[in-house]
């Protein structure tokens, strides 16, 4: 099981090494990368110095003059912005959806554009939002996506609109999403120094139907990764982009 790829192909290549299949839980793009800023789209298009100060400004929490910074470089681009992040998108997916081995049951992350997901996806990769699959015997349900952000990250919905999916899904063994439940030690990221955004009904989903586990990501250097919430098993998978290591679900 991986979450947070962002752009590690070479890793997710041999992910689901001697796995009855793999299960990844979004973020397949790299937007930018806070450890390395030469990678990513962002410094792509407009260089490592521009990357360098659009992280220090969020970093500093100082959103409103990362976006402004951002519109300034986004307006100074030759071409739509919009057609250059979705070819560069593409170009990523492409490479990632290719690595997935057969099975891959796959949900979307906060940075993920799923419109594009069905022209990459080949017939061994299975993507679920709020639905559910049987896999060994086992029961798991899938949310996709994350809420809204200050970092308006493209795959960001309504509080309502991702509990109508939690309700969706019912009772399951396992329990998968990109966004942990809204649990503060779980959410709070100890190299950013802030709490990502959890889900309220991802954690009363877990104290009324009491999976076996709850699986997640999202947050990358999580103050707690892993706890108990009654009979529930909750773990954070792991930021695969900087460990390329798996996480393993055996029962």
């Amino acid at each position: 099981m991986v979450s947070d790829v962002h752009g590690n192909a070479r890793d997710l290549a041999t992910a689901g090494e001697g796995a009855d299949a793999l299960i990844c839980l979004g973020d397949l793009i790299l937007f930018l990368d806070y450890a390395d800023h030469s990678r990513g789209i962002f410094p792509d298009l407009f260089g490592e110095a521009n990357a360098d100060r659009i992280v220090e400004l969020r970093t500093a929490r100082r959103f409103e003059e990362a976006r402004e910074f951002g519109r300034e470089l986004w307006g100074g681009l030759d071409g739509e912005p919009a057609a250059a992040i979705e070819g560069a998108v593409r170009r990523q997916y492409e490479e990632l959806f290719a690595a997935f081995p057969t099975p891959t049951y796959a949900t979307y992350g906060n940075v993920d554009m799923p419109g594009l997901w069905p022209e990459y996806a080949g017939p061994g990769t299975t993507v679920l939002d709020g639905d559910r699959v049987e896999l060994a015997g086992r029961v798991f349900g899938f949310v996709g996506g994350g809420l809204s952000s200050p970092s308006r990250t493209p795959f960001e919905i309504s509080d309502e609109e991702y509990a109508a999916k939690v309700e969706a899904l019912g009772e399951v063994d396992v329990l998968c999403s990109h966004i942990p439940p809204d649990v503060p030690e779980l959410l709070y990221d100890t190299v950013a120094r802030r709490f990502e955004r959890g889900s309220r009904a991802l954690l009363d989903a877990i104290r009324r139907t009491r999976p076996r586990y709850a699986l997640f990501g999202h947050v990358h250097q999580p103050l707690a990764r892993r706890m108990r919430i009654g009979a529930t098993e909750c773990v954070n998978v792991g930021h695969f982009a900087s460990t390329g290591r798996p996480w393993s679900l055996e029962w």
